[in-house]
């Protein structure tokens, strides 16, 4: 207790300016947490938790045996993993090609220029998707030669995905890139300096160097991106899909919020969340595990 008590005075400040953070977990994370009991009950605002009927798992049953539960788990585990094949290694190469450049201006200007749209609300984002892809939208006009015709991209099932996931690069890249490039700034410039004794090119420099340089850095970065998997950016999935699109648009978030808000199936939707979110723990304790497993890098 002593040496708690002398680690305190020493550093103070440091633990009063981590009581917001704690705070904020606590308040916005944890305490909602007890909640999830509304998963196991026929939830009534009226009766309120405690006095709700209690139903068990019929919740659950009443989601793995609905029609929609192979439509929303599909759709959910599609647009996760095509986001994590193309949008995980666009902000590495981003970085990569970056950390290249060696005119400062032009550097900071790509960089700027990057990063902007992750700073634009997801409204706005929206908006722009939905004035490009209309029937007389920039982007429909330049594709419409390959489709054969005219029409509203966002009301057609089979380009939902493409759109969600290229729109997603675009959004997240840039930004997401600024750990790639801090990472990248910490490899041992000697490394370069032999490689080149050794005949390495740019090409092999990068293969054998730079990215096992920063291979923790992808490995941590996955690890979180795959405990993500299943929320797959619900806010933009709302504003951008409608009920013509559901086959391919319809995702477990969006559907919670369907029976939670729209429907007032509070314990059910309740049970559907709680569903995504063991899921994707078990996502990132399996990959963690992995990458304990396999390698020295790991999360925790």
């Amino acid at each position: 207790m002593r040496a708690l008590y002398i680690n305190y005075k020493r550093h103070k400040m440091v633990y009063w300016m981590t009581l917001p953070v704690i705070l904020y977990f606590v308040v916005f994370h944890y305490l909602p947490m007890a909640g999830v009991i509304m998963a196991f009950q026929n939830f009534s605002p009226k009766t309120g938790i405690f006095g709700s009927e209690w139903v068990g798992f019929q919740n659950f049953i009443d989601f793995f045996n609905s029609p929609n539960f192979i439509r929303v788990l599909k759709n959910t585990l599609a647009l996760s993993l095509l986001d994590l094949l193309f949008g995980f290694p666009a902000p590495i190469i981003l970085a990569l090609l970056l950390n290249e450049i060696r005119a400062r201006l032009f550097k900071r200007t790509v960089q700027t220029i990057s990063y902007l749209p992750y700073f634009l609300s997801t409204a706005i984002i929206a908006g722009l998707i939905h004035d490009f892809t209309s029937s007389t939208g920039p982007i429909t006009t330049m594709i419409a030669p390959l489709l054969g015709k005219t029409a509203n991209l966002l009301s057609l099932p089979e380009m939902f995905r493409t759109i969600f996931v290229t729109t997603n690069i675009w959004q997240f890249m840039g930004y997401n890139s600024i750990i790639y490039l801090a990472a990248l700034s910490r490899v041992d410039s000697e490394q370069y300096e032999a490689a080149k004794i050794d005949g390495a090119g740019h090409w092999k420099q990068c293969i054998h160097v730079t990215i096992p340089g920063i291979s923790s850095t992808i490995i941590i970065m996955l690890i979180l991106n795959l405990g993500q998997m299943l929320n797959v950016n619900f806010e933009k999935v709302l504003l951008l899909y409608n009920s013509a699109i559901y086959e391919t648009a319809d995702v477990i978030s969006t559907y919670i919020y369907r029976q939670g808000i729209l429907s007032h199936n509070y314990g059910y939707s309740t049970a559907v969340g709680l569903f995504n979110s063991v899921i994707g723990l078990l996502l990132i304790v399996s990959a963690n595990y992995v990458s304990k497993k396999y390698s020295e890098t790991r999360l925790f």
